[in-house]
């Protein structure tokens, strides 16, 4: 199940690296924080996990950035306890709108000849 939430990033955790458990390497994670114009439970952390998302969360996010976050939320027990994440799997940002992607009009070829391709 997929969940989606909008808000404003404003903060950014320390990056968390651990020993994978077949001893090949390390693994890393990110967590951040966003939080939403509601008035009750306004505030989530997400989780990134893995170098690839960990990199890309840092190279196209920033603190004050709105944005709208895809994530799941996943449960896992360790000696008897249960931790639940919120992983997020898509970010897009919110405010980019279709008229800031296209050139002005005074960029755009306007010829002014009557000739049809046809």
């Amino acid at each position: 199940m997929s969940n989606n939430v909008s808000g404003k990033i404003t903060k950014f955790l320390d990056k968390v690296t651990g020993e994978k458990k077949d001893g090949s390497g390390q693994w890393v994670k990110q967590c951040y924080i966003v939080e939403t114009e509601d008035d009750y439970n306004n505030l989530y952390c997400f989780e990134v996990f893995g170098d690839e998302k960990v990199e890309k969360l840092n190279k196209f996010n920033k603190v004050g950035d709105d944005v709208n976050v895809e994530f799941n939320v996943s449960t896992n027990e360790w000696n008897g306890k249960y931790f639940t994440t919120l992983q997020s799997w898509r970010i897009e940002k919110a405010n980019v709108s279709v008229a800031e992607e296209l050139p002005p009009l005074s960029e755009v070829n306007t010829k002014d000849d009557n000739s049809l391709p046809f």
